[in-house]
């Protein structure tokens, strides 16, 4: 059974420098599986950033979902690094075009049962892969209360899938100021 580590914090907290310290000492190869989607140069040189950190040991996999098939590809022993859970479901949200100043009840749940599938998903196949899983996810839930509906969505159903998988995670970090704490585990 695979033992899943889950690191939070808020933007620029440090939780990926830190990730992949971790991974780096527990693994000889590490699949890297990036969930961010490129939509604007801001981004691009964001994942550049990330991409000139990491070493030769990192095999770079970009995946937001379906993640049966990106598994039959990875050994069972190898290290796993998802960096980050809330592009993932950014990513879920944004494929679906929805108007989210329109019918967002109808909409919400529809996206929700979506969302939770593919967390519930990935959390199954990772604890079945016996090396060990580090998921990186941005800490929503201290910031302001957005104005917009998919905004307050956004934050409302990031907040739930963190919640879903610190429970089902072995070790917790939260990340602050570039300091990792561990909370659970």
């Amino acid at each position: 059974m695979g033992k899943i580590i889950y690191i939070t914090g808020g933007a620029k907290s440090g939780k990926s420098k830190f990730a992949e310290k971790m991974v780096e000492e527990i693994g000889e190869k590490i699949n890297y599986i990036a969930t961010l989607t490129c939509f604007d140069d801001e981004m691009k040189e964001k994942v550049k950033i990330h991409k000139d950190r990491r070493n030769e040991k990192y095999k770079t996999i970009e995946a937001y979902k379906n993640f049966d098939s990106i598994f039959e590809n990875i050994d069972e022993k190898e290290t796993i690094l998802l960096d980050c859970l809330t592009n993932m479901v950014s990513n879920l949200i944004f494929e679906e075009n929805i108007d989210f100043d329109k019918n967002l009840k109808i909409n919400k749940e529809k996206l929700d049962i979506k969302i939770k599938k593919e967390v519930e998903n990935l959390i199954k196949i990772l604890k079945k892969h016996k090396g060990i899983s580090v998921i990186v996810s941005n800490e929503l839930g201290m910031g302001i209360v957005p104005v917009y509906p998919l905004g307050r969505y956004f934050r409302d159903i990031a907040g739930e899938i963190n919640q879903y998988v610190t429970e089902k995670s072995d070790e917790v970090y939260l990340t602050v100021s570039g300091i990792p704490m561990k909370i659970k585990g």
